[in-house]
């Protein structure tokens, strides 16, 4: 199992490293750009972009793999003010491994909808926007290279919470009415809520269980396909925590609730749902 990604700011201590990275990362995702990640565009990097831009790396056992540049500011859709992402760019040793993917998750967590620029001519960045929900919003010809771009756009992300409650293996789920999906209990936010405060709401009111928000501890966050929502992301925040011992008892807008192990919850759960199943299997705490 590969060691656990760390999202931070940049440090000028980084300098060295992110410069190194971000030259090897761009002549290999540009090489029709003549100089790519040398000279004038180097010395930029290091006197403008490293110090104007929100910058984030991306770290894995000590070593930093992955930069993030970001402007922000750009009109939101009222769930975040939205950024440009500047620049993206994982040290070709560690990509394919989830840090451009955390680092793009991590800004719009903050942000919201995100935009972007990639050069026609990679191929390999189109498809990563396009596996992550990005559509394309026009085009332009880069002025210093002729080159076409393209302008990417990503909807802000459903943000909501999520309770991890297990038993003898089991995890706890429930169906809203008209649905034949299953979902882990909890929601959307209310405007001024914490996400503990809006976990401790939701179950009172889908399950009629009294958690106190003081109780619930952050587990992971989840990024995924928001089930029925024509493609839009989730960002979903999950907790454990509470009693144990519960007796749920179903709310006007849940149907049912349910207890399933790994392979139920396959076949009958919305994406993000199954993405916590193999999480859980993977920690020991669900069999296989």
């Amino acid at each position: 199992m590969s060691s656990e990604m760390i999202i931070r700011p940049y440090r000028p201590s980084d300098q060295d490293v992110v410069s190194d990275l971000w030259s090897r990362a761009a002549r290999q995702a540009h090489p029709f750009l003549d100089g790519e990640g040398t000279g004038e565009r180097a010395r930029l990097l290091r006197e403008a972009d490293l110090v104007q831009a929100e910058n984030w790396v991306a770290e894995r056992e000590g070593s930093v793999i992955g930069l993030l540049g970001l402007q922000a500011g750009r009109p939101g859709d009222g769930n975040g003010p939205g950024a440009e992402v500047a620049g993206l760019f994982v040290a070709p040793e560690a990509q394919g491994g989830g840090a451009g993917r955390e680092l793009l998750e991590h800004a719009a967590a903050l942000h919201g909808a995100l935009t972007l620029e990639v050069f026609e001519g990679n191929g390999r960045a189109r498809r990563f926007c396009a596996h992550l929900g990005f559509t394309e919003r026009g085009r332009r010809t880069d002025e210093e290279s002729g080159h076409p771009l393209i302008t990417l756009e990503r909807a802000a992300p459903l943000k909501s919470v999520g309770w991890l409650h297990l038993r003898e293996g089991r995890l706890l789920s429930v169906r809203t009415r008209g649905n034949d999906t299953f979902y882990l209990p909890g929601g959307k936010y209310e405007p001024g809520e914490t996400a503990q405060e809006a976990l401790s709401r939701e179950l009172g009111e889908e399950l009629g269980l009294v958690v106190p928000a003081a109780e619930l501890s952050e587990a992971c966050v989840i990024h995924d396909v928001a089930h029925g929502k024509n493609g839009r992301r989730l960002h979903m925040t999950c907790f454990t925590g509470g009693p144990q011992d519960i007796a749920p008892a179903p709310g006007r807008e849940i149907a049912e609730y349910a207890w399933f192990d790994g392979q139920e919850a396959r076949e009958r759960c919305a994406p993000a749902h199954v993405q916590v199943v193999d999480r859980l299997i993977a920690q020991g705490r669900m069999p296989g």
